[in-house]
């Protein structure tokens, strides 16, 4: 359990962070960004649930912000060097989180008349938010892509945050009732001078 009896500690006046571990890292430093901007989508989350308070997905919504925390702390401690053994208790992203994202995809998009064109993100303001998330997602998938091509990182939690990102697109559909209210993408639609 986290007990957190004082908010600053100021041990981070001069630009450098702990990690879960203890060692101290730049707070620009690649595994603080990427789990920074796991945070910024759990927020993002947060105000859909707080604009959207009927949202039909509101508790599994909620289920994902708990995932994302554990996606947090699995970001927040370096996997060990080499061969070495993982320290009992660590607190990492499992096959079975990213399986309930899969399973919740099939049920949603099972409800939806496939894609002929990509669509723009907006409708309701529920579908908007999603979207929003949906962004966010990617880019904190960029920045774990980037930080496995120097660290170590739980493959899970690429995974989860892929799968995440789908999820939230089928989502923002289903949330522009059905799909039905999609704004579709008409390429090249403003090329020619109006009429």
């Amino acid at each position: 359990m986290v007990y957190l009896s004082r908010i600053y500690t100021k041990t981070g006046d001069s630009g450098q962070t702990s990690l879960g571990d203890g060692s101290r890292r730049p707070k620009h430093d690649g595994r603080v960004a990427a789990y920074g901007e796991v945070d910024e989508l759990n927020s993002v989350l947060g105000l859909l649930l707080a604009m959207v308070p009927d949202y039909p997905e509101a508790s599994f919504i909620t289920r994902i912000q708990h995932d994302l925390f554990d996606l947090g702390a699995d970001l927040c401690i370096p996997l060990p060097d080499g061969d070495a053994p993982e320290s009992p208790g660590m607190l990492r992203i499992v096959p079975e989180q990213v399986t309930a994202l899969e399973q919740t995809i099939d049920r949603l998009n099972d409800t939806l008349q496939p894609l002929r064109s990509f669509i723009l993100p907006g409708g309701t303001p529920a579908a908007a938010w999603l979207h929003l998330a949906r962004t966010v997602c990617r880019r904190a998938e960029r920045s774990l892509t980037a930080l496995q091509e120097h660290e170590r990182i739980n493959p899970q939690a690429l995974m989860y945050l892929n799968r995440l990102s789908d999820l939230l697109f089928v989502m923002g559909r289903a949330a522009n009732q059905g799909g039905q209210a999609d704004i579709l993408w008409v390429p090249g639609q403003n090329r020619s001078a109006p009429q």
